[in-house]
């Protein structure tokens, strides 16, 4: 069960430009931790998520949800890009990599769009994704495990 708690996560609304892209930034490397409980602390006790066909509240339903995640998306990496933002939502795109029991390598491609409470908290997170199977050689995100260096390429290096 996620803590509860409202520390103010800065940035906070309304997000420059320049928020904006620390707080995707933000994002990202937290994902690439794997670690539920962390990343859960990111959104509103009352956080609201639509992650493709699933559709979660709060907090403990997150961290279950990401537990479930990464126990079958093996090899996960993550880069996300800003797309767009306002005062108090931001949208994204990212794409992953990861590989499932057998082996067979994915890269899922996808768009957010999140809305933050004035704590800087994520309230309300909708994801669009679609996993395309790669052969392994057509991999594009080699860092281990863990945050992506500050070096590595973006989806827009990348051509992606």
């Amino acid at each position: 069960m996620a803590a509860l708690d409202l520390t103010p996560r800065a940035p906070v609304p309304p997000f420059s430009y320049e928020d904006a892209v620390k707080k995707v930034r933000m994002a990202e490397d937290a994902w690439n931790t794997r670690d539920p409980a962390k990343v859960a602390q990111a959104y509103t006790p009352d956080t609201r998520w639509r992650n493709r066909s699933e559709f979660l509240n709060g907090r403990d339903e997150v961290e279950a949800f990401l537990t479930r995640k990464w126990a079958a998306e093996t090899g996960y990496r993550l880069i996300k890009e800003i797309w767009a933002h306002s005062e108090n939502r931001i949208a994204v795109r990212f794409c992953y990599e990861w590989h499932d029991e057998t082996g067979q390598w994915f890269r899922a491609h996808g768009n957010e769009n999140w809305e933050f409470s004035e704590t800087g908290h994520m309230a309300v997170r909708h994801a669009s994704i679609n996993d395309v199977p790669i052969a392994e050689t057509d991999r594009k995100f080699h860092w281990p495990q863990g945050v992506r260096p500050s070096d590595h390429p973006g989806l827009s290096e990348l051509g992606l």
